[in-house]
């Protein structure tokens, strides 16, 4: 089993997420010109680590967890709660972006540290899904996206 492509999208997600750390570090030093150009990187990382995830999914599939059975359990409810949390930050990234681009700075400020606080998070466990997936147990068979979240 290959590990390229997770291992690619994990990284556009790893890198994202440090984009946005740094992004928010330079907007609190009113470098504004800075954070633009960093969270707009950021975006860009995250929807390659999107059409990366997407594309895998649709051709290959996903990986099954490989682990002992006795912690599958904890693995599929930390896995959904990581989708969750991908999906409201993608939602909430965008929406911020939106703001951003569309120089409603009131909106932007006010919804941009919660959007960051949940893109964190998603990466963090975007990151633990993958190492818990490819690096601390062997990967699991193949398999559509429903029964990699809630099991055969």
């Amino acid at each position: 089993m290959s590990i390229i492509l997770p291992t690619i999208s994990t990284s556009f997600i790893a890198i994202s997420g440090i984009l946005v750390a740094f992004g928010w570090y330079y907007i609190s030093r009113r470098r504004t010109e800075t954070h633009i150009k960093l969270m707009t990187w950021a975006a860009i990382f995250a929807t390659l680590f999107f059409i990366t995830y997407v594309s895998r999914t649709a051709f290959v599939g996903n990986t099954q967890f490989g682990g002992p059975d006795n912690i599958r359990i904890f693995y599929q409810i930390f896995l959904l709660f990581h989708i969750v949390l991908a999906t409201v930050g993608g939602v909430m990234g965008l929406v911020t972006l939106y703001y951003g681009y569309k120089k409603q700075y009131a909106k932007h400020k006010k919804i941009g540290p919660w959007t960051s606080i949940v893109w964190f998070g998603s990466a963090i466990t975007g990151v633990t899904v993958y190492t818990l997936l490819y690096l601390i147990y062997p990967g699991g068979e193949t398999a559509g996206v429903l029964d990699v979240i809630f099991g055969k």
